[in-house]
């Protein structure tokens, strides 16, 4: 009975052993899968706040009596502070009624999202999400 015994725990140390290996394994990929997971969902939506931002700045561009001031000043309304914080936005105001006008908002992707993939080789710094939108002025 003692050598069964034996042969017995000696079978379950092994499998504890296959199980943290296949742990050790796994692990580090799964984290890594949920890191871009976070990530790119925070840019998903940033980058919709930054496409929503510039459709109504290029909206209210198109109608008549609008300065550039006024559009900018709504599409940092529109954007959340920490991404208003470092938006750049360019406009061309038309200035007949039929000319196109254009409103385009830039913002660094590090300000969107934390820089969780660096060390695979996926680095945000540099990057920028960015929308152009044109319409016809009024």
């Amino acid at each position: 009975m003692i050598v069964k015994r034996v042969q017995h725990n000696s079978r379950q140390s092994e499998r504890r052993g296959f199980l943290s290996m296949e742990l050790a394994l796994v692990l580090p990929i799964f984290g890594i899968v949920l890191f871009a997971l976070l990530e790119f969902t925070l840019l998903f939506y940033a980058r919709a706040d930054v496409v929503e931002a510039s459709r109504i700045g290029a909206r209210l561009a198109s109608l008549p009596g609008i300065t550039q001031e006024n559009v900018e000043q709504e599409v940092l309304k529109i954007l959340p502070p920490q991404l208003g914080q470092g938006a750049v936005i360019q406009t061309e105001m038309g200035e007949h009624p039929g000319d196109v006008v254009m409103v385009a908002v830039s913002i660094p992707m590090k300000l969107a999202s934390p820089n969780l993939l660096w060390p695979i080789g996926y680095d945000l710094q540099g990057q920028n999400l960015y929308s152009e939108t044109r319409m016809i002025k009024e």
